[in-house]
């Protein structure tokens, strides 16, 4: 392997003047990148870039848009299909939407490896996207605190919450709008990675809806849309 290569992830890709590919990347050492995939349609293509596709790149240039010198496949990686699919291109838009070019994160890259090991080897994935929302909101510094209140006192489990992006969670003390709080017990259970409990991911849903929607402003994710025209057991995103 030539040290100049770097693992990346195929995040989305589109058709570039005649044969090109406009290609968003995620890299381990530069994060977030757009790139310029030559020949990626041509009829004498060696490799496409796919959804979800693990590869070994090599990248030049110096703006924000940058040109693939190299790319070679990092190994088998498994074709998501149905809801798999959608929830996995979910993971792919809120990374575009939500990185910046070129920051590094490393760890977030781990994350997102593990999130599409874990999609292609289960059905169950709504405990996997809830639980990368909520790595995405740490990683990038959006994160807060599951276990206290804005007022500093421990999260109760017997009590309900409400958030605030600029407080934090805060006790619901009105007793006709208890019911659309969030149950302590959930956000505790939330704090300590256990996404077992259907009433845990109900809550989860709605919080991360509520704090990811802050920083992802008022455009829709396509991948939700797609997710919600087609025949589905639930609604994960």
């Amino acid at each position: 392997m030539q040290p100049s290569l770097s693992p990346a992830y195929v995040l989305h890709s589109r058709p570039y003047r005649d044969s090109s590919a406009l290609v968003d990347l995620l890299t381990l050492h530069q994060g977030l990148q757009r790139v310029v995939w030559r020949g990626a349609r041509g009829q004498r293509r060696k490799l496409a870039p796919q959804p979800f596709m693990p590869l070994l790149v090599g990248l030049t240039g110096r703006s924000e848009l940058k040109t693939l010198t190299q790319a070679e496949v990092a190994g088998g990686f498994a074709q998501l299909q149905g809801e798999v699919l959608f929830s996995g291109l979910y993971l792919n838009e809120l990374l575009i939407r939500l990185l910046s070019a070129g920051d590094s994160q490393p760890m977030l890259f781990a994350a997102y490896q593990s999130a599409l090991e874990a999609l292609a080897g289960s059905n169950q994935v709504e405990p996997i996207l809830r639980r990368f929302e909520w790595q995405l909101l740490a990683i990038l510094g959006y994160g807060f605190s599951l276990t206290e209140d804005a007022s500093g006192l421990p999260v109760s489990a017997q009590q309900r919450y409400v958030w605030h992006a600029a407080e934090g969670l805060q006790r619901v003390h009105d007793p006709l709008v208890a019911g659309a709080g969030l149950p302590g017990q959930a956000l505790l259970a939330m704090a300590a990675d256990d996404w077992t409990d259907t009433s845990t991911l109900r809550a989860a849903k709605q919080l991360m809806r509520q704090a990811l929607g802050v920083h992802l402003g008022d455009r829709p994710l396509v991948s939700r849309q797609l997710f919600a025209r087609q025949p589905r057991k639930g609604d994960e995103q």
